[in-house]
């Protein structure tokens, strides 16, 4: 088993003692598909003698069944530790293992080299102090190369290994190694690097891995192993301003209050002066608790609870700083987003966005411009992809505190969660704070929507009426507000069709577009409601979550949906415009209900069906509804 054995078994206490003093390095693998990730990592662990006997003989049956090398040890099969990993010979999740040498300890992560995992690859990167980036010899730089060096650039590592790997099929050229240090070195001369070291491996034979290989006698750099043991990684998440995510608010008892989370960077002592960010409220530390006792200096990566001598407001998502050095504080910034899901990116679609302890609802308000990998030009996109990367302006309902990625990686960076599916569908670091949002101030008005319901005698709602192409929306609308203002009702119809004739004559019909659509009249439809008009909004809309985007811009008892449910076959039968006719004869793209979805709305609050009902019996039922919601009697609240 491992080497230290001996010396665990004499004295544990001195061997643990080494382990704690020891630096540590956690460093990532990368490259393209079959280029020896696992391999070397595996090569690493069994000439490090850091391999125990079961899994020695484990490793050893493996080989015979799985493995690739012709029934010799095959080391990919440390990491590769997924069944389906084995049974496709590549990696797919991210593998971690420990490790350690005479002078270091490691974390290695081990990342997967296809295209459609490259956000298992970010996950990995966002860790990591050094990048070592594999490339097979015979192959040369190809496009997952550059890929996973520019994202590891944009997530901040700055110390490249570029393992050329797989020497021994080529008979150890050096003109052939020379050749791909060059075409890297000016690729990279792009990337914000510090340093970039480039070995001739062969992980499977152990050239230049551990010790130095007498089949290049050309190279006179250092040996993985020796590289990695002596890199120098800037340790300067101490040397940062003091951030800690308050995770948890602890109060056991009356006497005891202390906030309590893992510090992110920088340092803190009692007497310290620290502001919360969110409130600017100030206080000195009094103790900082731990379970060891208390401590004279945290320092980040500790897990501490600190006390303060005043009693101020701290709850959860909190940031504490010090007072002298705090971060920026903004509901608008820019950001670099690496894009994470099938489904795409849209600009103006309600997300998550979880920074730290922080969450807020948040939008992409303007996607600037996309990344393309290959060659680092900006290209101009209304979406991002799966794996694509872009430069974003985002747009939060409530300020987060933060710094700029590239000055602290641990309170700059981000992710993106889909509101329906709670899945993580990006990740971004900030590049800073928008000067608009520290700008624009809210200015309040003495005449408000409850005095303008008040003059009209009314509720002020929305009535969103949605469905497909020719279920009658706009029919309906158009009844239901003649019977609103037959009643003495103040009433304004926003109607797909004639909105995109003005507001939205730019927009057309993907669903970039469709999303920006139901935005702009989601916000003219608050407009009107905060003028106290009865709104109706007749639009397919057909994604679920832009109707609740519109949905959570009034109170709760101001939106109304109105579906009117119409099977697709009836309206496709009365294609009054003509337009399912062009849309199945391909003169359409992106049209609703044949190439493009309708999510159907689970919980509207009316429903109606147009091909068992006319319009007017439709329209008459809605109003009969809209009384229960207290909508036609004479209202009158509090001003």
């Amino acid at each position: 088993m491992s080497h230290k054995s001996d010396l665990i078994a004499d004295d544990i206490l001195g061997y643990l003692k080494a382990q704690e003093e020891k630096s540590l390095l956690r460093f990532i693998t990368c490259g393209s598909v079959d280029d020896g990730k696992s391999t070397l990592i595996g090569r690493l662990l069994w000439d490090s003698k850091l391999i125990f006997e079961d899994q020695l003989a484990a490793l050893e049956s493996d080989s015979r069944k799985v493995g690739t090398q012709g029934g010799e040890i095959d080391f990919a099969l440390l990491l590769d530790g997924l069944q389906a990993e084995r049974e496709q010979g590549i990696t797919i999740d991210v593998a971690y293992r420990f490790f350690s040498t005479d002078k270091r300890k490691f974390i290695v992560a081990d990342t997967p080299g296809h295209e459609q995992y490259t956000r298992n690859m970010a996950t990995g990167a966002s860790t990591a102090d050094v990048a070592v980036i594999l490339i097979d010899a015979r192959k040369g730089i190809l496009t997952q190369t550059r890929r996973h060096s520019f994202i590891t650039s944009l997530l901040g590592i700055k110390h490249v290994v570029l393992a050329v790997n797989k020497m021994d099929l080529i008979d150890y050229d050096q003109s052939k190694f020379d050749q791909i240090v060059a075409e890297y070195l000016k690729f990279a001369e792009q990337l914000n690097y510090s340093s970039i070291t480039a070995i001739p491996l062969s992980a499977l034979r152990g050239d230049n891995m551990i010790e130095p290989s007498a089949n290049t006698p050309w190279y006179s750099g250092p040996t993985l192993l020796a590289h990695l043991e002596d890199v120098q990684v800037e340790q300067d998440a101490i040397e940062k301003p003091f951030r800690l995510p308050v995770q948890w608010v602890n109060r056991p008892n009356l006497d005891f209050r202390g906030f309590s989370g893992t510090i992110s960077s920088g340092r803190v002592k009692p007497g310290d002066e620290v502001v919360v960010t969110a409130s600017g409220q100030t206080s000195k530390v009094k103790d900082i608790v731990t379970f060891d006792g208390n401590l004279d200096v945290a320092i980040a990566g500790q897990a501490i609870t600190l006390t303060l001598e005043d009693e101020i407001d701290i709850s959860r998502g909190d940031i504490l700083a010090h007072a002298d050095a705090k971060p920026d504080f903004a509901d608008q910034f820019e950001a670099r987003i690496i894009w994470m899901h099938e489904d795409h990116l849209l600009p103006g679609r309600p997300y998550l966005i979880k920074m730290g302890a922080q969450v807020a609802n948040a939008q992409i308000s303007d996607l600037k411009y996309k990344v393309n990998v290959n060659t680092l030009e900006h290209v101009a996109g209304k979406t991002l992809e799966l794996n694509e990367v872009g430069i974003a302006n985002i747009s939060a309902d409530k300020a987060l505190a933060f710094d700029p990625y590239d000055q602290n990686r641990h309170s700059g960076r981000f992710i993106i969660i889909d509101r329906f599916t709670n899945a993580t569908v990006g990740a971004g670091m900030v590049n800073h704070s928008l000067r608009r949002a520290t700008n624009i101030k809210w200015q309040e008005m003495d005449i408000n929507k409850g005095a303008r319901a008040y003059q009209k005698g009314q509720k002020s709602v929305i009535l969103w009426f949605t469905g497909l192409s020719g279920a009658g929306k706009s029919t309906v609308a158009n009844l239901v507000e003649k019977k609103l203002h037959a009643l003495g009702k103040h009433t304004y119809t926003l109607d797909g069709d004639n909105v995109r004739h003005g507001l939205n004559k730019d927009l057309g019909f993907t669903d970039a577009d469709r999303v920006e659509n139901i935005r702009r009249v989601g916000e003219t439809a608050k407009l009107f409601v905060d003028a106290g008009v009865i709104t109706l909004v007749s639009f397919i809309s057909p994604f679920k979550s832009e109707r609740q985007l519109a949905r959570s811009l009034v109170e709760k008892d101001e939106f109304i949906e109105v579906f009117i449910d119409t099977p697709l076959e009836v309206c496709e039968q009365r294609d009054v415009k003509g337009l399912y006719k062009k849309a199945r004869a391909g003169e359409i793209a992106n049209f609703t209900g044949i190439d493009s979805p309708y999510e159907r709305p689970e919980n509207a609050e009316i429903t109606v069906n147009t091909s068992d009902q006319t319009a007017e019996e439709a329209a008459e039922a809605i109003v009969s509804k809209l009384e229960e919601f207290g909508v036609l009697g004479a209202w009158f609240p509090e001003i």
